[in-house]
């Protein structure tokens, strides 16, 4: 076993159908967090780096794990978000919860088929992919298993669903966001070359 991060670092994951709301929770929850935290998202790394399918023992799931434990190891808070079908991610996600020393925290977003459908109509993305894909990609109940997934169900409004993962993610840092533990001088210096005041 290869430890990553500290105890104080968190992981989130979040996995659910497409259309199911992840990204929205996940892009609201770093607006909320800030620098803290790394956003680490299955289909940027997998469609917009690598533009791969979604296969069995695609590349994409190691770069995934490799993200995730880069940014854990410097000090930052991660959140981990995709579909990431549990046949294909469920040995890497677990091998990321059990080297991590802080706390992880797995949410599974249960959305019905037809309200996916009803969401994905209203997202800019709404063009880049259809009906056909969404019917590939999606699985009801495609829980991991081996742990307990957190279950957010289509009743939850984004508001609701993502106070709550603050809250039982991210526990005092919701209310006291920080910025990462572990940048070198070199970070903090290109930080405040290339970044603005805020």
């Amino acid at each position: 076993m290869t430890h990553i991060g500290t105890e104080d670092t968190r992981l989130v994951v979040l996995r659910g159908p497409s259309g199911s709301g992840k990204s929205s929770t996940a892009r609201r929850l770093r607006g909320h967090l800030g620098r803290s935290v790394a956003l680490i998202e299955q289909d940027y790394f997998r469609r917009v780096v690598l533009k791969e399918r979604d296969v069995s023992g695609g590349a994409n799931i190691e770069l995934i794990s490799a993200a995730a434990r880069f940014a854990l190891d410097r000090g930052w808070n991660v959140i981990v978000e995709g579909i990431m079908r549990a046949e294909r991610y469920a040995n890497m996600l677990g091998d990321l919860r059990n080297d991590h020393l802080g706390k992880t925290v797995f949410y599974y977003f249960d959305v019905a088929w037809e309200e996916t459908l009803r969401r994905h109509g209203t997202r800019p993305q709404a063009t880049e992919f259809g009906i056909d894909e969404m019917r590939e990609w999606y699985r009801a109940g495609d829980q991991l298993g081996f742990t307990e997934e957190r279950i957010i169900p289509q009743t939850s409004t984004l508001d609701e669903t993502v106070h709550r993962i603050l809250r039982e993610g991210f526990g005092d840092m919701a209310d006291n966001p920080r910025p990462h533990a572990k940048r070198s001088a070199i970070t903090v210096d290109r930080e405040q070359q290339l970044l603005p005041n805020e």
